[in-house]
């Protein structure tokens, strides 16, 4: 199977921007080739900005960049761009609703070895707060590649959460991406798991799981955490009456707690939650990581008998 990592699919992504359009510019806070904005770089020098160590700096830039005509990918670590410039971003982008692409690469436990200080485990819920913002987290290179496109077309601010990991690459070219549509990969008449980013793919491990001991789960890919898609999400628990969501991300503020909100309002139902719980991050490999948080395939497939058991 093909493994690449999502910042793979944005740096390609950007590059084809840069060729179709001459209003995408590029900033970068010194981490050009990490988040594969170098690759823009190399084609586009006299619309790339290397801002140095200075994030909050970045996202004052490309406000004026957006304020002036242009379509601004700001680029850094997920980590720093949610906890330096959040007050930035909070006034200078969303309150305006400029039309600022916030790239956050290396986002989550694998980032592995670089430890707690780097994995952004708690972005998706500050900047799902945000009014305006659009957060969107890509299953894989290729939907991070149609991410990134969309996203330039898109109007206002868009936080977009890439991996610095390996990733399988489960979509295809023809799939069809939109912003604020879900992809339902799975139908099942059991259990639904809502997932996005690295436990997309892990969701559909344990798709196979169950389906061995006899349990009919569907799987949904909820690339776009905002704005949610209420009625994919609100089908799922009607047709199967349970729910398990997946996340590389805390439980609090994420994913799971956008799906939990729109079903207490339209479609309670039983709900489990996979995703870091209420700590901070550990240094050590990726696959190490995800069995110490208890985001496997195993774990998924665990709360999803959980899920169904709690069935009136």
């Amino acid at each position: 199977m093909n493994m690449k990592p999502t910042r793979d699919g944005f740096g390609e992504g950007l590059v084809e921007l840069g060729g179709n359009r001459q209003d995408i510019v590029v900033l970068s806070a010194d981490l050009t080739d990490s988040t594969r904005a170098g690759w823009f770089k190399k084609k586009f020098p006299e619309r790339f900005f290397s801002m140095g160590v200075s994030e909050q700096d970045m996202i004052c830039t490309a406000a004026g960049l957006a304020i002036s005509g242009k379509t601004p990918f700001a680029c850094t670590f997920g980590v720093f761009a949610a906890g330096r410039a959040w007050d930035q971003i909070r006034v200078s982008v969303a309150y305006m609703d400029l039309n600022v692409k916030i790239v956050g690469t290396h986002g989550g436990v694998s980032v592995g070895e670089d430890g707690p200080t780097h994995q952004a485990i708690e972005e998706i819920a500050l900047m799902r707060i945000l009014p305006n913002m659009t957060v969107i987290v890509p299953c894989d290179a290729l939907e991070a590649k149609k991410a990134t496109i969309a996203s330039a077309s898109c109007k206002g601010p868009v936080y977009l959460r890439l991996g610095r990991a390996k990733e399988p690459v489960i979509t295809k070219e023809k799939d069809v991406f939109e912003i604020g549509k879900a992809s339902v990969l799975k139908r099942g008449g059991d259990v639904t798991i809502i997932a996005c980013g690295h436990e997309v793919g892990e969701s559909l491990i344990a798709h196979d799981i169950l389906k061995k001991q006899g349990i009919d789960a569907g799987v949904i890919n909820l690339h776009t955490v905002k704005p949610i898609d209420r009625e994919t999400v609100v089908n799922a628990a009607k047709t199967t009456g349970a729910i398990v969501t997946a996340e590389e991300h805390l439980i609090a503020g994420g994913l799971g707690s956008a799906v939990s909100e729109v079903l207490a309002r339209e479609c309670p139902a039983p709900i489990e939650f996979i995703g870091v719980k209420d700590r901070f991050g550990e240094s050590g490999s990726p696959s190490e990581l995800f069995k110490f948080f208890e985001l496997t395939a195993e774990d998924i497939a665990k709360a999803a008998k959980r899920a169904i058991a709690r069935k009136k």
